[in-house]
């Protein structure tokens, strides 16, 4: 039985995920609960577990993609399954400087912490 690997909400508020790697590679035998993927969430890096056992047949969304919540990102099934109709998406595109490695610039600002007892 083909088993998609679907973004989950691995927070109450998470809209979207972003694989930080997969630990599971395609071709890989996995298992119910088996830890597959790092998603970074919007509150901290998770675990997204297996929902089904068989093989990591394809990995749909690459390491530093992102998705929304429900999209799937990876097919979980056996060796003669046919998993043709899934997708990838493509690379995650790294956006490129025209100036190189050069970091961008930032304004230093100074405040002074407020004094306490004293009025403002």
């Amino acid at each position: 039985m083909v088993t998609k690997v679907h973004m989950e909400a691995l927070s109450p508020t998470m809209e979207e995920g972003q694989v930080v790697k997969w630990l599971k590679t395609e071709g890989e035998a996995v298992s119910e609960g088996d830890i597959l993927a790092e998603i970074e969430t919007d509150k901290a890096v998770m675990e997204l577990v297996a929902r089904g056992e068989g093989l990591l047949r394809a990995v749909l969304l690459p390491e530093g993609g992102t998705a929304p919540v429900g999209e799937v990102i990876g097919v979980i099934a056996e060796a003669n399954e046919d998993v043709s109709s899934f997708e990838k998406r493509a690379e995650p595109v790294v956006p490129t400087s025209e100036q190189g490695d050069t970091p961008p610039e930032t304004e230093v600002v100074n405040v002074a912490p407020p004094q306490f007892g004293q009025a403002g």
